[in-house]
Order: structure tokens, then sequence, then C-alpha cells
């Protein structure tokens, strides 16, 4: 389920607002988007592919929403990984992955 977005990552392209197949965001002019029906996340991580500037946080739990400190998901590391791995954009022809 759509855990965080982290708004000071975020460059407001609003890329995920249109991939979302539950419409769970809100197009915000000039401000990232804001995550407005979060019950609603089908947890298919489109919305995480297409961030390109990896501001967005999907938790794989599906039947209740978990608390996703920000800070803790910086330092971790899980940032972009699912896009990464999945051989998405500039991450593909990386020969490290």
């Amino acid at each position: 389920m759509i855990a965080l977005l982290l708004s000071d990552r975020c460059t407001a392209c609003q890329d995920c607002v249109p991939v979302c197949p539950a419409n769970v965001f809100d197009r915000a002019q000039g401000a990232p988007p804001v995550i407005a029906r979060p019950g609603d996340c089908q947890t298919c991580f489109a919305c995480e592919l297409y961030c390109r500037a990896d501001a967005l946080y999907v938790e794989p739990t599906v039947d209740a929403p978990v608390p996703v400190d920000g800070d803790w998901l910086r330092a971790c590391g899980l940032l972009g990984v699912y896009r990464r791995d999945s051989g998405w954009d500039e991450w593909q022809d990386d020969p490290r992955y």
C-alpha cells in the first residue's frame, strides 16, 4: 500500500498521477501530488516505477497501512530499489545491476 511521498525529493512532475490504476493521487499545481486515497492503493508499484526522483515508497504489506519513517527510509537505501531491480530507465544499462 502506498506509504510515503517524500516531498523534498519530489520534482512535482505528476507522472505518478495518471499511471495509478486506482486513482490514489490528486494533482497539485506546482507542488507534489497528494496521496488522497491511500486505502484504494492496489500495491501495483506503478507509481514507484514512474518516479524518477525516487520520492515514493509503496509498502508491500497490503492488509493495512504500515507507518514508515521517512528518515529511516532514506537511510536504509530502499528508495528506488524496486524501479532499479525492475530494469527501468537509467538503471537498465548499469553493469552493477
